[in-house]
């Protein structure tokens, strides 16, 4: 087996060895990535239930004893979800909760910023609602959080990590429970931030080597203030700490690498790093999904684990539900639904005519069947715009 991994048949299987690679495609199983450590005996009870043999990686092995591990257990994937409400009628409700949980959330931060404790069940009680929203339909929370009003940077990122890491961690098929600790985790992982200098953070020049200190010491600012609120919690306190560690080691605080992150911190990092990207910093313009999408993809098995991007591409598409995006007649279009199987080719409605006029009909097109091989001509995205591109309120579109 190349890159130094050894053929074990499950039978042979002991604590402490890395799995690398599983016999079958992952998503036959209940694990949610490939790569973990046998830490206990169910765990390797587990890959004999669903595996003959498995590819391990005899360079690693666990360095934590079973009697000393932390009480965070990473989930299996055992949850199928599917759509319960149409775009258009889950857009409304969304809209309302959204709204609901940024004033919340605004408050929250506001009394952290004035030296109040962290309130971690109210944060939960305003972030809830958003993800009972992405088990009901995948795709307009994730729409509206594309759309978010500018404003505070701190707490609109809040909110909109905790859909971004839903809608991923309802892909993988992780259970109600453990999506909704997840969203919490992605809530307040920059809680720490509330406790930095504002002109730190709001500084559009590059930041010298103390201020990026500065900047790092908010993981351990957050992991305080999650320990004198009252409320801790393992789970969560594993995304905070990890949040900013990668794939290769390179990270902080700890410089943990692969499998040694927990995976809702792989979660949350590629997430925090995705919507940093699509959204405009004082330091910063926003980039385009698309753009975003592609650095991600450019990183992979570096700073992300790459089957989670991949992941991640699947669940939000290339140009996600939302995006106002110009086709190849130069009409421009806005992404109402995704094709699964032709991530780049979704569903559009057309708003714009090649000369950037209105049309007086507005027509949903499915771009998967103007591909070339049909009947019909040829066509696809040429680019993704920006969201208020021509003066176009894309949420229109969605009421």
């Amino acid at each position: 087996m190349d890159g130094g991994l050894v053929e074990v048949p499950v039978g042979s299987l002991q604590l402490g060895m890395y799995v690398a690679q599983l016999d079958r495609p992952w998503l036959e199983t209940p694990f949610i990535l490939q790569g973990f450590f046998l830490h206990e005996q169910a765990d390797i009870d587990l890959v004999t239930e669903h595996c003959a043999f498995v590819y391990v990686d005899p360079r690693r092995r666990t360095r934590l004893k079973p009697a000393k591990r932390k009480a965070v257990k990473e989930p299996t994937r055992n949850h199928s979800y599917e759509d319960k409400s149409s775009l258009k009628s889950e857009f409304s409700v969304a809209t309302e909760e959204y709204e609901s949980a940024s004033v919340a959330v605004s408050k929250i931060f506001g009394e952290l910023r004035g030296g109040r404790k962290l309130k971690l069940k109210s944060v939960r009680s305003a972030i809830d609602p958003l993800i009972d929203s992405v088990i009901r339909n995948s795709e307009a929370m994730a729409a509206l959080v594309r759309l978010k009003s500018k404003g505070d940077y701190l707490y609109n990122h809040s909110l909109a990590n905790a859909v971004w890491a839903a809608v991923l961690g309802r892909h993988l098929g992780l259970e109600p429970r453990v999506l909704k600790k997840l969203a919490l985790a992605a809530a307040v992982m920059d809680v720490g931030m509330t406790q930095l200098d504002e002109k730190v953070l709001a500084s559009s020049g590059k930041l010298d080597e103390v201020d990026i200190q500065r900047m790092h010491d908010h993981v351990n600012l957050g992991l305080a203030l999650l320990k004198n609120s009252g409320e801790a919690d393992p789970e969560v306190f594993s995304v905070v700490s990890g949040h900013h560690e990668r794939h290769d080691g390179s990270g902080y605080p700890k410089g943990l690498a692969g499998p040694e992150i927990p995976l809702l911190a792989r979660i949350t990092g590629l997430v925090d790093s995705y919507d940093a990207m699509i959204t405009t910093r004082a330091h910063a313009p926003a980039r385009s999904s698309f753009e975003a999408i592609q650095e991600l993809g450019d990183r992979k098995d570096q700073l992300f684990q790459g089957e989670l991007v991949e992941q991640f591409m699947q669940a939000i598409g290339l140009f996600p539900t939302g995006s106002v995006v110009e086709l190849s007649t130069g009409e421009v279009a806005i992404v109402v639904a995704q094709n699964e199987s032709r991530r780049l080719r979704p569903k559009v409605v057309v708003v714009l005519d090649e000369n950037k006029e209105r049309y007086p009909r507005l027509v949903i097109i499915d771009l998967a069947s103007y591909e070339a091989g049909h009947d019909k001509a040829d066509i696809w995205v040429k680019k993704e715009l920006q969201a208020d591109a021509y003066g176009l309120r894309p949420d229109e579109f969605f009421l």
